[in-house]
């Protein structure tokens, strides 16, 4: 079985889903159900995708699983996009998120494309 915490895309987004819940605290309780739970189960289903991902069999079942995690990662980047347009975070803070989320989803990319080449050299 893989292990998720050698992975630095693994910690890359769990340092991400930290960030997402302290600054998401500040949304109005208006947003209680709408964008500060959206944000926060994004951000979460990123790391889980990949934990579940590197528990499965196949290489295939844990691509799989990372495509999910790349998906809820890009779902995250827009959510923290339009927190930010709708002035329900500080514009600094709304782009550090951005940038630690874009830092975390590039890798994530990196480590699919990575684990695509190993199953269908070219």
């Amino acid at each position: 079985m893989r292990d998720h915490n050698r992975l630095r895309a693994f910690a890359l987004a769990d340092k991400l889903v930290v960030s997402v819940y302290r600054e998401s605290q500040c949304l109005p309780r208006t947003e209680e159900f709408g964008l500060k739970s959206q944000l926060r189960r994004a951000a979460v289903s990123v790391t889980s995708n990949i934990v579940e991902g590197c528990a499965r069999n196949t290489e295939a079942e844990y691509l799989r699983f990372l495509d999910m995690a790349y998906g809820s990662i890009k779902e995250l980047e827009y959510q923290i996009g339009l927190c930010g347009r709708l002035d329900l975070l500080v514009t600094e803070r709304a782009q550090e998120l951005n940038t630690e989320c874009a830092v975390a989803a590039k890798s994530l990319c990196n480590l699919i494309i990575a684990l695509r080449r190993r199953i269908n050299p070219q």
